[in-house]
């Protein structure tokens, strides 16, 4: 076996550390003239220390630490090493030499071994520090952190010890009783009310939140300051993002929109109300989609009997089959690649594999793309639902949940109204049917394909400009794994007929959105990355509603879902409109859009 020449060198000089702390313990027991029967006992007494410190250090490994990232564990592994050491070396002292080994010398050698062998190392430590700070490079970015906690002072070691290209200033926390005082040798400059002026004063590029066990409302009052002040804005995830107890640059992330929305993220207990799931075969149409992925993640965790993935195109689909089966070994899975509008093939599906709970969100959802090809809205979100409830009908599944929007309520789009319809059926199919059909209706969804914020910061990356339809738009936003866990909440209070209306809190101007991801990405909105209006497209509102006028709300008993109750349908006159479209689906769109009107009267015709 090769010896690493560094760790036998580190050795040597260890004991030549501890014939030197004995020596020099026995010339100060004795002020330089000692008795000549000594001299024998302390090259004697050196020759069992080498022995039983050699062992010692050893076996606490001291040869295998990176001393350039020592820490108080280390400190303490050479505090211990020592100690049994000099114990172990005294003892068997005792045991061999015919007279006793002064006391005196015993402490002040082990003091000596103790200050050489740890100030060596540590010594190494600053060394290497330095070298890391040398190697760096010489156009550094001003940092400031904001937190002095254990996150904090973590990450600030990080940064010193590797060659980031960033210099740390100063510390930020509300913590008064720090105020001033320096955590690894860098001042807490302040609380959050300090910040604007630190950075004008300290010329500050970059501030690292570093507060995982934050409340949202917090990192939004944070940001809120941040963000005025122009520089760019990075955190750390929170808490339970993280991997416990590892924390490094890399897990640092930009900051997101979620963490401007002011309120903590709404979490449900799904525990206890998923048994409709439980031992089920469910079925998820459009699984490869947005929404449609996250309901099969989160149905995973509730151990269906069998799981099946049914969507149009095969590259999602085989996505999310890959990472279930990853994530999920023990669910049984079937992934069918089929398109709800093709009836046949929809009722070939059912009869094979019988599903017990459906959720439908296999969908045409973007409005000026829909506006533009109205019949495709129609035979996908009107014919396709329609396909898929009839066969859900027809086959004995015990429940239909419809994915809708809010685009729904009012609509002035192609995609609003045909969502609308689809509303309309289910509810129709509910008073003839032993399945029970809802609908779930809520606003966007933050990060979906083809949202708004991935679309914003893709601008910013190119330099802009960012576009903006109209300075007055507003929207509701939630995140995709909250939306789906009200889904299944919602799917849990199912009685039959209902609309589910989620609470999105407050809604959200787009441009103050659009201004603040231009701020958090280290640019200033109109000057560094311009702004543009680009005028409200076909089908879209200036804001979104969530219930109709007709729809009175009720309350149900968990505080973020409501029931809107519509009024009564007329089946009849709704298969005849639905037949009519079936006959126009051909025509030009004008048609279309006439038929759909007179299903949906509260939908704004624009002919062009």
């Amino acid at each position: 076996m090769r010896l690493n020449k560094g760790i036998v060198a580190l050795f040597i000089i260890d004991i030549l550390f501890v014939w030197f702390s004995i020596g020099s313990s026995y010339w100060f027991r004795f002020y330089g003239d000692f008795p000549a029967e000594y001299k024998l006992q302390m090259l004697q007494y050196a020759g069992i220390s080498t022995i039983g410190f050699g062992i010692s250090l050893y076996y606490f490994q001291l040869y295998r630490r990176a001393w350039e990232y020592a820490s108080v564990e280390e400190l303490l592994s050479i505090l211990k090493a020592v100690v049994i050491g000099g114990v172990l070396s005294t003892v068997v002292a005792m045991l061999v030499l015919p007279e006793r080994v002064p006391f005196s010398v015993v402490v002040l050698s082990l003091e000596t071994v103790l200050l050489l062998v740890g100030g060596y190392r540590f010594l190494t430590r600053i060394l290497g520090l330095r070298s890391n700070r040398n190697a760096a490079d010489p156009i550094l970015n001003n940092v400031l952190i904001v937190g002095a906690g254990n996150c904090g002072t973590l990450i600030a070691r990080e940064i010193r010890n590797s060659a980031s290209g960033m210099k740390i200033v100063g510390f930020i926390d509300d913590d008064l009783k720090n105020y001033k005082l320096h955590v690894l040798g860098i001042p807490v400059l302040g609380t959050r009310d300090h910040i604007p002026m630190i950075v004008k004063e300290k010329d500050i590029k970059e501030i690292i939140i570093a507060m995982p066990s934050a409340s949202r409302q917090q990192i939004s009052e944070i940001v809120t300051i941040c963000k005025n002040t122009g520089v760019k804005l990075r955190m750390m995830p929170r808490l339970n993002d993280l991997i416990s107890g590892k924390i490094s640059l890399n897990r640092i992330r930009e900051v997101s929109v979620e963490d401007l929305l002011g309120r903590d993220p709404i979490v449900t207990d799904l525990n206890g109300i998923m048994n409709y799931v439980q031992s089920k075969t469910v079925m998820v149409t459009g699984a490869g989609g947005s929404i449609g992925s996250e309901l099969c993640r989160q149905i995973s965790n509730f151990k269906p009997s069998k799981l099946l993935l049914l969507g149009h195109g095969e590259n999602s689909i085989y996505n999310i089959e890959m990472e279930l089966r990853r994530k999920f070994p023990d669910v049984s899975l079937e992934t069918i690649i089929a398109d709800i509008q093709d009836r046949e093939r929809m009722r070939s599906v059912f009869e094979e594999t019988l599903p017990q709970v459906v959720f439908h969100a296999a969908a045409h959802k973007h409005v000026p793309l829909m506006e533009r090809n109205p019949s495709e809205a129609v035979k996908n979100n009107v014919f396709g639902t329609q396909n898929v409830a009839d066969c859900a009908d027809e086959y004995g599944a015990e429940r239909f949940v419809l994915i809708s929007s809010d685009k729904a309520v009012n609509p002035t789009s192609v995609m609003g109204a045909t969502k609308r319809i689809a509303e309309m059926y289910i509810q129709s199919m509910n008073a003839l049917s032993q399945t029970k059909f809802v609908a779930v209706r809520f606003g966007n969804v933050l990060g979906s394909r083809g949202s708004v914020i991935p679309y914003f910061k893709q601008q910013i990356i190119e330099g802009g400009p960012v576009t903006v339809t109209h300075p007055e738009m507003v929207r509701y936003f939630m995140t995709i794994p909250e939306a789906v866990q009200l889904v299944l909440q919602a799917g849990s209070l199912a009685s039959g007929g209902e609309i589910f209306v989620l609470d999105m809190g407050q809604p959200v101007k787009i441009l103050n959105l659009a201004e603040d991801l231009i701020r958090l990405s280290g640019y200033e909105p109109y000057d560094e990355i311009d702004i543009k209006f680009s005028g409200i497209r076909e089908g879209e509102k200036l804001y979104e509603e969530l219930l109709t006028d007709e729809e009175n709300i009720t309350a149900t008993h968990h505080n973020r879902i409501f029931i809107g109750k519509p009024s009564d349908l007329n089946r009849h006159q709704l298969e005849l409109e639905i037949k009519r479209l079936q006959r126009v689906i051909a025509d030009d769109s004008s048609s279309i859009k006439t038929v759909i009107d007179q299903i949906v009267p509260m939908y704004e015709v624009v002919v062009s």
